[in-house]
């Protein structure tokens, strides 16, 4: 694996009652049992309360700039977008920047909720707009517009825009792992 630089993004497993219920929404919406629940966009920055630099993504209490426990490389369970998806300089600037101006950003479980309706094909008004919209976002939907309007990268195709859970950016890392 290369080594991880600022804008890569990584997905990783959650332990504990949170990531069953986010392995549950994953099957509920038709992924089946998914190893990774959550994905960080890393962000660098290292400084001394953050010696491996810094992850951003949503979480629940809206505080979403961690440090890094570890070297990005060797945190347990992750796989990473370093080396499988090649960004300029600037668009890993731009992905970092918008990451870091964008750290406040909550956890949304009703998110959840709305890609499982939308997964389920049932007909809820708004849920178009509800799942699009940036102001709430799953960290999924929080790294793919980190990509789209920090970096203008596209991770993923789809007739709606925002639907990507942390299973599905963890298959397209898979995809485009090559062995030999």
């Amino acid at each position: 694996m290369a080594q991880p630089r600022p804008g890569d993004f990584c997905c990783v497993p959650v332990s504990g009652p949170v990531g069953f219920g986010i392995t549950l929404g994953q099957y509920l919406d038709g992924d089946r049992f998914q190893f990774y629940d959550h994905t960080e966009i890393y962000v660098g920055k290292a400084d001394a309360a953050g010696p491996f630099g810094y992850t951003v993504s949503t979480y629940p209490s809206g505080h979403g700039k961690r440090p890094l426990p570890c070297p990005a490389a060797q945190l347990p369970g992750s796989l990473w977008s370093s080396g499988l998806i090649d960004l300029t300089g600037a668009q890993r600037t731009g992905i970092t920047a918008w990451a870091v101006n964008h750290q406040d950003i909550r956890y949304s479980f009703l998110d959840y909720g709305a890609l499982v309706l939308h997964g389920l094909h049932v007909p809820a008004p708004g849920l178009r707009e509800f799942i699009a919209s940036t102001d709430h976002m799953i960290c999924a939907q929080y790294t793919v517009a980190g990509y789209a309007l920090g970096g203008g990268v596209n991770l993923v195709k789809g007739e709606w825009a925002g639907y990507v859970k942390p299973g599905d950016l963890a298959k397209l890392l898979q995809g485009l792992i090559v062995t030999v």
